[in-house]
Formats: C-alpha cells, structure tokens, sequence
C-alpha cells in the first residue's frame, strides 16, 4: 500500500546514548533534521522511545526500526558503537542500503586508507557523510528516489 501524501516516514535515529556529549550530539540531530524534513519525516529517537527492562528497550526499539525505511546512524569514535553496527545490520537486512551514516570523528577507522568506517558498516549504508549539511542533502535524495509503496519490510525478523 502506499502512503498518502500527508504521512510521515519514519526515520531510526541510531547513535551511542552512554554519555551526555553522546546524548546531546543525537538529540541536535533530531531537531535539526526535524527542522530540516519535519513535514515529511517522523525521527524516532531510541533515547525517547524505549526504557525499562533490557528486554523492552529491545522491543521496541526493534518494533522502531521495523517501521523506519531511513535511518541515520551516528558513527563517530574509534570503533562505530555495536548496539549501533547491529541497528545498521538489521536495517540493512529490512530495507536495503537505505541507512545514512554520519562521522565527524577524525580518527580512521576502516580497514582500507579510504575508508570512513568498518566495511561492514560503511557498506549497509547508502552514504556516510561527514556533516549535517550533507546529511540532510542525503535524506532529501533518499526521499526523492524511494519508491512511495516501498517502505516496509515484506515480513518481520521475528
């Protein structure tokens, strides 16, 4: 079925949560591609979306990916976080290279001397970008090209 002109897609915003620089870096994203897209996407933040029991947090933040086409994953440190590689994995496994990842890290971090992260990663997502301007160019092409009755999966995971 495909979406109406009016409803929102859904965007997994997927980054480290373990500290307040990390906190605060994942939520000055969201308002600025809120700010950016709001009348076309919906960002759903872990950070908002999930608590209580590590079970739950789970659930629903897979319940989140599941419903989220595009996704932005924050991968910035010397090694991408692995809560986030496996957000970026599943979505991969969900929608194809739809995810867009974001490094302003200046440290390597892949295998190869062009590398921007691990291939693994850097080859689930459709573009990582090195700044929120070309971040938001990134989703805007993503939303020109993606087919309006392509946004979810066929089946779920489990």
């Amino acid at each position: 079925m495909g979406k109406s002109l009016t409803e929102k897609v859904s965007v997994y915003l997927a980054g480290p949560l373990f500290s307040r620089a990390e906190i605060d870096w994942a939520g000055y994203l969201k308002e600025e591609i809120d700010s950016a897209l709001g009348d076309r996407v919906e960002v759903l933040w872990p950070f908002e979306i999930a608590s209580g029991t590590a079970e739950d947090i789970f659930e629903a933040n897979l319940a989140a990916l599941r419903r989220s086409p595009l996704m932005v994953a924050i991968l910035d440190g010397p090694m991408t976080d692995d809560g986030t590689a496996w957000e970026v994995g599943c979505h991969y496994a969900l929608f194809g290279p739809r995810a867009v990842g974001i490094r302003t890290d200046s440290r390597k971090a892949g295998e190869t001397p062009v590398s921007k992260v691990n291939l693994m990663i850097e080859e689930s997502c459709r573009a990582v970008v090195g700044d929120l301007p070309a971040l938001i160019r990134e989703l805007v092409a993503v939303l020109e090209e993606m087919p309006k009755n392509d946004l979810r999966p066929e089946e779920p995971l489990r």
